[in-house]
């Protein structure tokens, strides 16, 4: 973020993030349970996003403090990526864009299982959520409440 066009808040939130790719991947991060690599990053999106897009997106978002690149100590030619503390910060805005999503366009219901959990769960889940993305991402305790695992299981019964 070298040129910013204004000191605006949500302007410079969104010159952040640069386009729907990165909270897309970032989504794709935060919900996936674990960190991880450029391949499954790849593979595992359901949008279809390019490699060459993925890259960069993901070049982007190291480089703005939101994901961490380590190596995969399960494989020593592998990247993975993880979530920091800025960007576990987002599930607040991502859970109440989920909500706005449910409410105002016209989701896939299996899809929509985890905005519909988050919502119902409300600040007290998110808080819970965001804990365990601490733990997974960052190594802090892990949480009581698994909030990937009431999403997992309302997921799992929609497909069923």
């Amino acid at each position: 973020m070298n040129r910013r066009r204004s000191g605006c808040p949500i302007n410079l939130t969104l010159e952040t993030f640069g386009d729907r790719w990165s909270l897309i991947v970032l989504r794709d991060i935060m919900f996936g349970g674990r960190p991880r690599g450029f391949r499954s990053l790849l593979a595992e999106n359901i949008e279809g996003i390019a490699s060459n897009i993925l890259a960069d997106r993901l070049k982007r978002l190291t480089g703005n403090g939101l994901l961490t690149r380590g190596d995969d100590p399960g494989h020593k030619q592998k990247i993975i990526y993880g979530l920091t503390e800025k960007a576990i910060d987002l599930v607040p805005l991502l859970a109440v864009m989920g909500s706005w999503g449910l409410r105002h366009t016209l989701p896939s219901t299996t899809l929509a299982i985890r905005a519909q959990v988050l919502e119902d769960g409300g600040p007290q889940l998110w808080s819970a959520f965001m804990e365990e993305l601490r733990h997974i991402h960052l190594g802090a305790a892990a949480p009581e409440i698994s909030a990937l695992a009431k999403m997992q299981s309302a997921y799992a019964a929609a497909i069923a």
